[in-house]
């Protein structure tokens, strides 16, 4: 089983959603099946197929985020360097070709999210930055060819 690091919010946010899932929604879709074996014979129901359908695979997102949270490891605020680049640290990243900074945080592959800002450790530019310094250039493969960028900045989250 592959460890899922998060940060202390990422853990939180995990929980409620399985919380959310296991409570909220499952009632949700009891209420679907109910309400679809009234309207008589199941085997020509294509409601009831759907309800059950969406409780399959409400189950089984239960599930695997169940698992994700068992072989969690939460990134503590000591663990956070404000030396190098880690796990739940905040990041300056300047791009040398556009010239423009960005900012990130650095967060698990379970919690990236890039219209937040929340980029990946296992991501190509993630990984590159790993444990690199302040002032340090790197350069990361893209799609679009080599780009450098320059670690402007780390900060603890």
């Amino acid at each position: 089983m592959k460890e899922v690091i998060l940060t202390p919010e990422g853990y939180k946010k995990l929980q409620q959603e399985i919380e959310y899932l296991s409570n909220d929604k499952r009632r949700e879709v009891a209420d679907r099946i109910r309400i679809a074996r009234e309207f008589g014979d199941i085997s020509e129901n294509a409601e009831y197929d759907d309800a059950k359908n969406e409780q399959a695979l409400l189950e089984h997102r239960i599930a695997t985020l169940e698992e994700r949270l068992l072989s969690a490891r939460v990134i503590t605020k000591k663990e956070i360097s404000k030396d190098a680049v880690s796990v739940g640290a905040h990041v300056r990243l300047r791009d040398m070709q556009a010239n423009k900074t960005f900012e990130y945080h650095i967060v698990g592959s379970s919690e990236a999210n890039p219209a937040e800002n929340k980029l990946s450790n296992e991501s190509p530019v993630g990984k590159a930055i790993m444990g690199r310094k302040k002032g340090e250039i790197v350069e990361v493969a893209a799609p679009r060819g080599k780009r450098k960028f320059k670690i402007m900045d780390i900060k603890a989250a």
